[in-house]
């Protein structure tokens, strides 16, 4: 970019703190605070010259005679172009990454369900991971037309949100860019229980009459950040059931059938596995203890497998109460082990 062959790497890095510094405190930026807050280790004189090359070359402003400086318009655009130049990049490999991988994930679970089937004579049934306490990596909002603005949100774990947001009058883009600022320098790196009221409200003030938009941004953020609502759950082996005489009658059977097919119920189970954030044993339920009614004359035995990035799913056993516990309980102490292992390395 021809602003940034402008600057060397020492104005660049000066330029991002006091245009970070300003958002946050809303106060000019003097030379001691820059050199407190960055790792360059210059002296205040060195950094004070730098400051005066930036002013020279337009990028920042000087209040009045003896304040610090503060981000012009100019020095705005460098630092946002920059931002967003990197993060588009990075939008695109996340994008990339996330289809491959979740192809690949898709695969490796439906492969697993198939396999315990096989192994164990029982239905199996196995959720893909859900991210919780995820945090919010960046936001990049962008014009779309003249009412509308199309708000990109990633979270670790690779999650992408794309929301429309729909505005009452057209913002000129270095309102648009201010918006980026505030929003990535007071919400990157944050979880949805690290956003707190006092944190909104003073954001709402930096953003003045554009609050609404920041509301709304905020409202997407939350939902991007939060645990995954939409449960994928693969099963396999249902025809298993008809082998145990005591699961095979009509009635019990197609209840059975039903709750894999429709998966409500099954999701209920994984939900409520997935809330204890202290459960990543092996779980066994037997007859009336099963959390599915339809299932009170089988067992279910569950294993909850934990991945990178907190990332929680459920792999369950179905089979009659006489299952061979010693066999499915080894095989899912193993399992786990395994599928951690394959998906670190995919």
């Amino acid at each position: 970019m021809v602003g940034a062959q402008l600057l060397d790497e020492r104005k660049m890095k000066i330029l991002q703190a006091i245009i970070h510094n300003y958002l946050e405190t809303g106060e000019p930026v003097g030379s001691r605070t820059i050199s407190k807050y960055t790792d360059l280790n210059l002296s205040s004189a060195t950094i004070r010259n730098e400051m005066a090359d930036l002013e020279e070359l337009g990028y920042i402003l000087q209040p009045h005679t003896s304040a610090g400086r503060i981000p012009s318009d100019k020095g705005y655009r460098l630092y946002v172009d920059n931002m967003m130049q990197e993060k588009e990049k990075e939008v695109e490999e996340i994008k990339g990454m996330l289809l491959e991988r979740e192809d690949r994930m898709e695969q490796l679970l439906k492969q697993v369900a198939r396999l315990l089937a096989a192994n164990t004579n029982y239905a199996t049934m196995i959720s893909a991971p859900q991210t919780r306490k995820n945090k919010l990596k960046f936001i990049q909002l962008s014009k779309m037309d003249a009412r509308q603005l199309l708000a990109v949100i990633v979270a670790e774990g690779n999650v992408i949100r794309n929301n429309m947001l729909q505005m009452e009058e057209e913002l000129d883009d270095e309102t648009i860019l201010k918006l980026n600022i505030l929003l990535n320098t007071h919400l990157n790196g944050l979880s949805a229980e690290e956003i707190n009221l006092g944190m909104i409200a003073a954001m709402k003030r930096q953003a003045g009459i554009h609050s609404d938009i920041v509301s709304e941004v905020i409202d997407a953020v939350a939902d991007a950040i939060k645990a995954d609502e939409d449960l994928e759950i693969y099963t396999s082996g249902t025809n298993n059931i008809f082998r145990y005489p005591e699961l095979a009658d009509n009635r019990k059977a197609s209840e059975l059938i039903n709750t894999f097919e429709e998966k409500q119920m099954l999701t209920e189970l994984v939900r409520e596995t997935l809330a204890d954030e202290s459960n990543t044993g092996i779980q066994v339920y037997i007859g009336e203890e099963t959390p599915i009614r339809t299932m009170k004359d089988c067992s279910i035995v569950t294993a909850t497998y934990e991945l990178e990035e907190g990332m929680r799913g459920t792999i369950g056993i179905i089979g009659p109460t006489r299952m061979d516990y010693d066999k499915v309980v080894d095989t899912l102490k193993t399992l786990m082990h395994q599928l951690d292992t394959l998906y670190k390395k995919r």
